[in-house]
């Protein structure tokens, strides 16, 4: 999508100057129909990539929802009724039952192993999806948008991270200056807190040069 919408921008930049230096009208106009077909197609392509990291995030959800409704095997056997004088059946019903020793075990290990409760498997909901958005301060906010450093984003997610965020793992990633990423639409990973951590990095830089430049004309 990117390069149809760069070879319309190319087209009519051609054509406007065609119309330059023929002074035709026609082409100027062709020129003005190409710009706003690319600009439509840009917005269709961003609005595409949003929808589907809105997307991702819902489906690992939906798994990870199936997956707890589903039933261990032999659940059936220990709520169903056991035949009279089947033996075999009721040493199934009791291996299915945790030991004395292993309830033992539990209570002194204090759950530990046990995820926290209402957290429900949002961990691996969180990994597969993306991050959620860092609240940013309106005083970051105006640091970071004038800000060339450069930030990385994924394909089809709307987030831009540090480049030692735990979060990229293995993926694909793309260098963006952050103030181009946020012209953009992306948005900073809460994870990595790139906001802060960047308009935090610019002030102290700010402050250093401010003293060194005043050290230097008090000598």
């Amino acid at each position: 999508m990117l390069y149809i919408v760069l070879l319309l921008i190319l087209a009519a930049l051609g054509l406007l100057v065609a119309a330059l230096i023929t002074a035709t009208s026609l082409w100027a106009w062709i020129s003005v129909g190409l710009s706003v077909l690319a600009f439509a197609l840009l917005g269709v392509d961003r609005v595409r990539r949003r929808a589907r990291a809105k997307q991702a995030p819902a489906g690992d959800a939906a798994e990870d929802g199936d997956s707890e409704g589903e039933k261990p095997d032999g659940a059936e056997s220990v709520s169903g009724e056991l035949p009279d004088g089947d033996e075999s059946d009721g040493a199934e019903q009791t291996a299915l039952l945790p030991a004395a020793g292993e309830l033992e075990s539990a209570k002194n290990n204090g759950g530990e192993d046990d995820p926290a409760p209402g957290t429900g498997g949002a961990t691996e909901v969180t990994e597969s999806g993306d991050p959620s958005e860092e609240q940013t301060d309106a005083a970051d906010l105006l640091v970071v948008s004038e800000l060339d450093t450069e930030v990385v984003v994924v394909d089809e997610f709307p987030r831009y991270h540090l480049t030692d965020c735990r979060w990229l793992a293995d993926r694909d990633t793309i260098p963006i200056a952050v103030k181009e990423a946020r012209d953009l639409g992306f948005t900073p990973c809460s994870r990595c807190t790139p906001d802060s951590k960047l308009a935090a990095e610019h002030r102290k830089a700010a402050k250093t040069a401010k003293t060194a430049k005043t050290l230097k004309s008090e000598s």
